[in-house]
């Protein structure tokens, strides 16, 4: 089966190599790259055509955020199976997704995901959280906890019943694509006991109280619009986890 990966990228010149290098030293040999930039102003677009000989995809234009971008890429995916990686993001080692890959021979699964460890922002490789997905089931949305998204992987069957991001959301358009994935089309699941992506601190959940009180009004909007029963305390709940996961991994390393 081909694996579409879809690369959502702004003025990331310095972050996007790791990503590129990271998709091309893949061992599985049947993946489609495709990068989506928001017309940068940087060298962005240089630096995917120079270190990205591999990328099959190249669009470069105006968007309207990171889930327009997501939904031409999805447009553009010709893969069975579809996965996301954003500039600065990447795979652990060359065999993820040759053992996602695996997983999905079992024909009954439309998704398959596993843990992400975050990085800090300076490029320091050694994880600060351990974002652990093996706990996650459709209700555990109304916690506001969710399966990681860069290291989340789709059957194509499963993202036509569900369809495209929705682009009205500001930064939790994942959360709420996520509840119409394995709420509303009861998508059939596996989590992998194991880091797949590694993922920079910084991103639209992690600007502050402002950012956080967004997404938590976007998740209890996403929650009502599908049925799942939650409330702005349970959803608040995720923050001292959040918290405590990476109080836990800084004394891991410590």
């Amino acid at each position: 089966m081909k694996v579409s990966i879809i690369t959502a990228v702004r003025n990331g010149a310095l972050a996007i190599p790791v990503t590129l290098a990271s998709v091309a030293t893949q061992s599985y040999a049947n993946i489609e790259h495709i990068v989506v930039d928001g017309a940068s102003s940087d060298d962005t677009v240089a630096v995917v055509r120079r270190e990205g000989p591999h990328v099959e995809t190249l669009v470069s234009e105006p968007d309207s955020g990171v889930y327009d971008a997501f939904n031409k890429g999805l447009r553009v995916a010709t893969g069975q199976i579809i996965a996301f990686l954003n500039a600065g993001d990447e795979y652990m080692h060359s065999a993820v997704i040759g053992t996602v890959m695996a997983a999905f021979a079992d024909p009954a699964l439309d998704a398959v995901f596993g843990d992400v460890n975050i990085v800090p922002d300076d490029g320091g490789r050694g994880a600060i959280r351990h974002y652990r997905a093996h706990a996650f089931q459709p209700t555990r949305f109304a916690d506001g906890y969710m399966p990681p998204h860069p290291a989340l992987f789709v059957r194509r069957r499963a993202i036509e019943v569900v369809g495209e991001y929705d682009t009205s959301y500001q930064i939790a358009g994942d959360f709420e694509w996520c509840v119409r994935l394995f709420v509303g089309a009861r998508a059939r699941f596996v989590h992998l006991p194991m880091v797949l992506t590694r993922m920079p601190r910084g991103g639209l959940s992690n600007q502050g109280l402002r950012s956080a009180w967004i997404i938590t009004r976007e998740m209890r909007r996403a929650c009502k619009a599908h049925g799942v029963l939650t409330s702005f305390p349970r959803l608040l709940t995720r923050l001292p986890r959040k918290a405590f996961e990476f109080k836990q991994r800084a004394g891991d390393a410590s």
